[in-house]
C-alpha cells in the first residue's frame, strides 16, 4: 500500500519561476527512501509538500488514501511526521517532556496513553534521562533527538526528515544514524550526505526540480548521464569508490565500521578503517570516468 503518491504535481514560489516541475512518485508504508539532490533542487520544498504545508499549484498529492486539500490538510499533517532542518523551529515547550507531550495532548489523547507514548518515544530517540531538561539549553544534536521524539510520540506511518545529520559533530551524527536505523516507520530522508543516505535506505530520488533518477544506489553510480547532470561536490570520489563496492568489486578504500552490516556489501577487513586521508573532492564524472590518455587517444 502506497503511503505517499504525488501525481504531476508542479509547485511555484509567489513571483518565482518554479521549484518543483511535473512530480510524480509513490512511496509504500515503511519503505525507506533518500532524497538527494544540489542546493535549490527542491528537496525541502518537496517535504512541505508530502507534510501538507505547502499546496501544489498543480496537480494531486495523496497522503495515507487521503489527497492535500485545504479542508484535509489538518488530516494529512496528523499522519506525518516532519522534521525540521532547524529543531529550534519546532520545539518551544519549557520542557523536554512538555515538548513530546505536546502532539500526543492535541491529538486528544488520555492522560495515560500520552505518558506511555511520551515515555517511549524518548526511550527510542535515546533521550529517556531528558524530561526535566531545558530544550534551549540543549546542543543541535539533543534537540535534534528532542524533535523526533516529539514526532515518534504522534505515531505517524511515515516520517520526512529534512537533513537531519547537518551540523552535527561525528559523534552527534552517528547516535542520529542508530536512531533512525533502529525506527520502524518508513521515512524520506532529504541530504547531502551519500554515506549516510546510503546506510538508512535503499532507494534514492536525485531532484533537480524534475525527477532525473529513481532506483537504487547501484544503478545511480551506473547511471553516467545522472552523475554528470549531478556532479556535485558530495559525490566525492571516496564516496563513489564506497558506493561502487560488492562481493565481486570491493571498494578501493576500507569500507566504514557502520557499513558492515549493510545487506549485499562487503565487511570491513579486520582492523580497517576509514580511508586517511581522504581523497580531495572531485566531482562525481572524475570519479568514475577514466582520465584522458596522454597522446590525446580516446
Amino acid at each position: 500500500m502506497d503511503v505517499m503518491k504525488l501525481e504531476h504535481v508542479w509547485y511555484r514560489y509567489p513571483e518565482s519561476p518554479f521549484a518543483l516541475e511535473d512530480i510524480s512518485l509513490a512511496i509504500a508504508k515503511g519503505e525507506r527512501v533518500s532524497l538527494v539532490g544540489p542546493n535549490g533542487a527542491g528537496k525541502s520544498t518537496l517535504l512541505h509538500l508530502m507534510a501538507g504545508l505547502y499546496f501544489p499549484n498543480k496537480g494531486r498529492v495523496e497522503v495515507d488514501g487521503t489527497q492535500l486539500t485545504k479542508k484535509e490538510a489538518r488530516l494529512v499533517r496528523q499522519r506525518v511526521g516532519f522534521l525540521f532542518q532547524d529543531p529550534d523551529d519546532q520545539i518551544f515547550m519549557p520542557s523536554v517532556w512538555e515538548d513530546v507531550a505536546f502532539g500526543p495532548i492535541n491529538m486528544g489523547l488520555e492522560e495515560k496513553e500520552v505518558r506511555e507514548r511520551v515515555d517511549k518515544a524518548m526511550v527510542l530517540a535515546g533521550i529517556p534521562d531528558f524530561k526535566d531538561r531545558v530544550p534551549h539549553r540543549l546542543s543541535i544534536g539533543e534537540k535534534k533527538r528532542v524533535a523526533i521524539a516529539g514526532l515518534l510520540a504522534m505515531s505517524p506511518p511515515m516520517l520526512l526528515l529534512d537533513e537531519p545529520t547537518a551540523n552535527l559533530d561525528p559523534q552527534g551524527r552517528r547516535d542520529l544514524v542508530n536512531i533512525l536505523e533502529s525506527l520502524d516507520q518508513g521515512f524520506v530522508l532529504a541530504t547531502h550526505d551519500l554515506s549516510v543516505a546510503f546506510e538508512l535506505t535503499d532507494r534514492v530520488i536525485v531532484l533537480k526540480k524534475k525527477v532525473i533518477f529513481d532506483g537504487d544506489f547501484r544503478a545511480l553510480v551506473d547511471d553516467q548521464v545522472v552523475l554528470t547532470d549531478l556532479a556535485y561536490e558530495k559525490a566525492n570520489r571516496l564516496g563513489m569508490r564506497l558506493l561502487r563496492g560488492s562481493p565481486d568489486n570491493p571498494p578501493a578504500a576500507p569500507v566504514r565500521p557502520y557499513l558492515a552490516d549493510k545487506p549485499g556489501w562487503p565487511e570491513t577487513p579486520a582492523g580497517a578503517g576509514v580511508a586517511s586521508p581522504a581523497p580531495a573532492p572531485v566531482s562525481a564524472v572524475q570519479s568514475v570516468v577514466p582520465a584522458p590518455r596522454a597522446d590525446g587517444a580516446e
